[in-house]
């Protein structure tokens, strides 16, 4: 039996918006979703995270490896919550570091191939979770940010 895709609307995220803080609520989803997880499980976690105030790459380094494992627990995210917290807080310095805000990120890239190719020099982002980022963010990337698709 297959899954259906979520996709950012189903998560409540406003993509259409262009706000930086929606797209890095979208691409920390697709953090979870990434993993080989059911995917109510992987929705449960990141409407958890959001619940919590987890929207930013600063709110993830701020909340801390001990609280994430909770909040991936309190979701049933148990088979990869010590991981996953490490990989959220590695990406989120990574980020930070790199470009001092998601949407830096977003705006030194001008395609999708670019900025697939930077999402996967994150410290734990691979092709899976950039190709499922960019599902639903290039019709925005491209009206948005003008990028060549």
């Amino acid at each position: 039996m297959s899954q259906k895709k979520i996709y950012s609307n189903d998560l409540g995220i406003d993509l259409n918006s262009g706000d930086e803080t929606e797209c890095f609520k979208w691409f920390l989803a697709c953090l979870l979703f990434g993993k080989p997880i059911q995917q109510e499980i992987a929705k449960r976690a990141f409407l958890e995270l959001r619940e919590a105030g987890i929207t930013s790459p600063n709110a993830v380094l701020e909340t801390g490896w001990d609280k994430l494992v909770e909040i991936l627990d309190k979701a049933h995210y148990v088979r990869y919550d010590f991981s996953t917290a490490t990989k959220l807080l590695d990406i989120s310095e990574d980020l930070n570091k790199k470009y001092g805000a998601f949407g830096a990120l977003l705006s030194q890239c001008s395609s999708t191939t670019q900025l697939s190719k930077r999402l996967q020099e994150l410290k734990g982002v691979g092709p899976k979770t950039a190709e499922i980022f960019l599902r639903d963010m290039t019709p925005i990337l491209e009206k948005q940010w003008g990028y060549i698709i």
